[in-house]
């Protein structure tokens, strides 16, 4: 863990940030808060990362156009619909900034707009337009409003994502407070995700924005639950400055302290998202050592969190260590498989049962016991390097199947 102190208050925690959340139409079940807002009382300097999938949903191309110069004041996201191919989509979420631009009296260029939900399903402008005064009224800077403010981004997570931090820069305290949301459709190099991240530090846009991506690239992009990725993934972050710290505009001491604090808020959401995966009984973790470069590490990593016969034997607590092995060989990783060693672990213990790319004897009752726990690591040691990974993912099981054959009912 890096040095910093975990706090109550999500995205809220920093100074100069407020949220809420309510049900505003949006879904049909009246008990889902199904719209979110989150708000930087001064203009914050901004970055975002969206998926790799060529169909997007329009919120995607409205919040690159506003946040192209850099700066951004509101976060608003909602739930139960997705915004993707719709005709009229890219109105729909352009009108939105502007209808919450009015009652915040800021431009309507400063406002990420994020979606989520059915794709292909149109939605209305009205639940905007009949909620916005009761969601920016509602604005605060208490632990439950960012709660509220997770819960209206959530689709079939079970449990809300948050988080916040406090760590020393320049001499100053600032923090960094984050929310997200993903459970199925998510695979790496982003997913079904809505992630919100606020921070007080003081750093400039170009050092924002590298820390954004290095850190996506090791966290958010090396999880996947079941293979697909969905169309309005948005990773964003605003940073406002009240911390007061000396701006950060240098790959320096500071900066890595800023990079590390944001890091452990990143792989800590991505930890909680794959263990809320679709259906999900276990959290599973890849990890890799000794690999001969860090991109053979994340391609091993990946490929044996991807597993689909892997992840069945984890929900089954089997120890199956060939399917690893399997993964392992059709990775396009530069591996010799005779030296590659595999070990399952847990709470309970850990056992060796793979040495030199050979199936060692081990104990079937004790291995049995290690996977019947809920968090699971596979560490594969391809003495071949000084390459590491890690990637994060879930068991695969009968309700992932339940869950998918009726989500639109």
């Amino acid at each position: 863990m890096t040095d910093c102190k975990i706090l109550e208050g999500g995205v809220v925690a920093p100074q100069g940030f407020k949220a809420n959340g309510i049900h505003a139409g949006i879904r049909a079940n009246k008990d889902k808060i199904d719209l979110s807002l989150i708000y930087s009382e001064i203009r914050a300097k901004a970055s975002a990362v969206y998926t790799s999938n060529l169909v997007k949903g329009a919120p995607i191309y409205v919040t690159k156009a506003n946040i192209n110069d850099g700066f951004a004041q509101a976060v608003i996201g909602n739930s139960g619909n997705a915004n993707t191919c719709n005709a009229d989509g890219i109105e729909i979420a352009t009108k939105t900034c502007e209808l919450l631009a009015k009652e915040l009296n800021i431009d309507s260029k400063d406002v990420i707009v994020a979606s989520t939900g059915v794709i292909g399903l149109p939605l209305s402008i009205k639940p905007f337009e009949s909620g916005m005064k009761e969601l920016v009224a509602g604005l605060g800077n208490t632990k439950e409003k960012a709660e509220l403010a997770v819960k209206g981004i959530m689709t079939t997570d079970t449990v809300k994502k948050e988080i916040a931090v406090e760590f020393e820069v320049d001499g100053k305290l600032a923090r960094i407070g984050a929310m997200t949301k993903g459970s199925g459709m998510i695979h790496p190099n982003l997913a079904t995700m809505l992630c919100f991240i606020t921070t007080d530090c003081n750093i400039s846009n170009l050092m924002l924005d590298k820390a954004l991506r290095d850190v996506v690239s090791d966290t958010f992009n090396m999880l996947s639950v079941d293979g697909d990725t969905s169309t309005n993934d948005t990773v964003a972050i605003l940073a406002n400055g009240l911390a007061g710290n000396t701006e950060i505009c240098k790959n320096d001491k500071e900066y890595n302290k800023f990079y590390a604090a944001l890091h452990y808020v990143c792989e800590e959401l991505v930890k909680m998202m794959a263990k809320d995966g679709e259906g999900a009984t276990k959290l599973l973790i890849c990890n890799v050592v000794g690999a001969k470069t860090e991109k053979d590490a994340k391609l091993v990593s990946k490929t044996v969190i991807c597993s689909s016969l892997l992840k069945a034997a984890i929900f089954g607590s089997d120890a199956n260590w060939g399917r690893v092995l399997c993964a392992i060989g059709y990775s396009n990783a530069d591996v010799d498989v005779t030296k590659v060693d595999v070990s399952f672990k847990s709470r309970k213990g850990e056992i060796l049962v793979c040495k030199n790319g050979s199936g060692v004897p081990f104990s079937e009752e004790e291995a049995k016991k290690i996977l019947l726990e809920d968090e699971i690591e596979v560490f594969v040691n391809l003495n071949n390097g000084k390459g590491e990974s890690k990637a994060f993912g879930c068991d695969l099981t009968y309700d992932y199947v339940k869950i998918n054959g009726d989500y639109r009912s």
